[in-house]
């Protein structure tokens, strides 16, 4: 009953219909915005790749870097063959303007606390439309999917998931069970790992 609930809420929230309005928004963007996600491309490519490394941050190149990137290229091959790099270059297109749009929001209404610059959707939703319950959900619910959802708990899982499979798929060097589910060493020292890297390059 439960896994049939949730089948249905994902069907309709990652439908044709959601497609359509991410897409839409993209093109309506890239018509308002008259293509300049396109001219000023490059100038975009040398600005990510130049670095531009900051004490109070991570580099642009590296802040582009994450779920989608990896684990959903992969994903999307799978399970809808080579024709899905078309329809993802198609999305990815109009997703610069959608791209740039949040970016000059986040910076037109970003704002310095306690010494740092505070930005992003729960800043412009709060000061650009003026409704900080919503910017409040946002932000807890945001928080909430980061850390259980599509950000850290799915890398980590994709990481650990090859590694497992490539040097030990048969299980047979268990370290621990959780949940019923074997866990080997190789997961174990993969996950450490991803734990060891991300810390130094967060902590700089």
């Amino acid at each position: 009953m439960q896994d049939s609930l949730l089948a249905r809420v994902g069907e309709a929230v990652w439908g044709w219909p959601m497609m359509a309005l991410f897409l839409g928004t993209g093109i309506w963007y890239m018509l308002r915005l008259r293509g300049l996600p396109l001219r000023r491309l490059g100038q975009a490519l040398r600005a990510i790749f130049r670095g531009g490394e900051s004490a109070d941050g991570i580099s642009p190149y590296a802040a582009t870097i994450g779920t989608g990137n990896i684990v959903g290229v992969a994903t999307a091959l799978a399970a809808g063959g080579p024709g899905a790099l078309l329809w993802m270059m198609v999305a990815a297109l109009f997703g610069m303007a959608t791209q740039y749009a949040e970016g000059y929001l986040a910076v037109r209404y970003r704002r310095r606390q306690g010494g740092k610059w505070l930005g992003g959707p729960f800043c412009y939703i709060e000061q650009g439309l003026g409704w900080r319950w919503l910017a409040v959900t946002f932000a807890v619910v945001g928080a909430a999917v980061g850390l259980l959802g599509v950000g850290t708990v799915a890398q980590v899982n994709s990481i650990t998931t090859a590694v497992e499979g490539f040097f030990d798929p048969l299980k047979r060097s268990v370290a621990m069970t959780a949940g019923g589910n074997a866990v080997t060493w190789a997961a174990v020292i993969a996950g450490g790992l991803t734990v060891l890297f991300s810390g130094m390059v967060l902590l700089g």
